[in-house]
């Protein structure tokens, strides 16, 4: 991923607007190598750039993912998770066909909560070494 720091602009506005996003998986199952979470960023990317944002930086672990996502202020955040975590889940079970086992019994990859904080106040730098410092399987 790039690491500019570039203030975006927009018709009517100048923004840089940052969010952590954290998404865990059904009952926390422990269902993702690094394979899966290879597919998984590629997938995020091309959603983010749907809705005009740029997917930072994203790392995981068997059992959820981080990103950071630079965004517009005409997207909402919730719409933007919808659309990551829905996307996902179907692309996934499409391109991994060993993870619709683990959806269990709604056929859901993902757990229907979701963590967004936004990043304004700390530096991105320490986010991106906490986001690239999480265990990421083989």
């Amino acid at each position: 991923m790039e690491t500019k720091q570039a203030i975006r602009t927009g018709r009517h506005c100048v923004f840089e607007l940052h969010v952590h996003l954290v998404f865990v998986t059904k009952y926390r199952g422990k269902v993702f190598t690094g394979a899966h979470l290879n597919s998984l960023e590629l997938l995020f990317d091309r959603v983010c750039r749907d809705f005009e944002a740029e997917l930072q930086e994203f790392n995981g672990e068997t059992d959820h993912v981080h990103l950071l996502v630079n965004f517009p202020p005409k997207v909402a955040v919730s719409k933007l998770v919808n659309s990551l975590k829905g996307v996902s889940s179907r692309r996934m079970k499409l391109l991994h066909p060993e993870l619709v086992q683990p959806a269990y019994r709604k056929n859901s990859l993902w757990s229907p909560s979701y963590f967004a904080g936004s990043v304004g106040g700390a530096p991105l730098s320490m986010v991106k070494q906490y986001i690239e410092q999480q265990s990421r399987p083989d």
